[in-house]
């Protein structure tokens, strides 16, 4: 199998959602954790940009629409975060759908919602997406 990509990066990102967890625990609205987890990138000092526009490509052809990612961390990985009580199968189509339309290469969708933080990681390959 080969390296995870942004092994580092995912791992750092992933530890600013737990270290958000771990404070506030579950319950919240999404914007609480949004707010949270962007105090803690900070402090981290991980580069973020909330809601950040990205061009959405169908057959290499740039579409009107954009989207709007929860967070976007060293300008090539998709932070997607809920606060439900599990993540769903849509949701996972979601994060999937936004890394094929944007062309980034890793996806994170985490879950606060639960009383444990639930987190996947999602790279866009050129074959398909995958969870790794």
């Amino acid at each position: 199998m080969s390296d995870l990509i942004f092994k580092e990066e995912a791992y750092k990102i992933i530890g600013c959602c737990f270290e958000v967890h771990n404070e506030l625990g579950h319950g919240f609205l999404e914007a609480v954790y949004q707010e949270a987890l962007s105090i803690e990138f900070t402090k981290q000092n991980i580069p973020f940009v909330q809601f950040s526009e990205m061009n959405v490509f169908y057959k290499d052809i740039e579409l009107k629409k954009k989207y709007y990612p929860d967070f976007l961390c060293f300008s090539n990985i998709i932070v997607e975060i809920k606060a439900m009580e599990a993540l769903s199968p849509a949701d996972e189509a979601q994060i999937l759908n936004y890394l094929k339309g944007t062309k980034k290469p890793l996806g994170l969708l985490v879950n606060f919602g639960g009383e444990k933080l639930q987190y996947k990681r999602y790279a866009n390959t050129r074959t398909a997406n995958s969870c790794e």
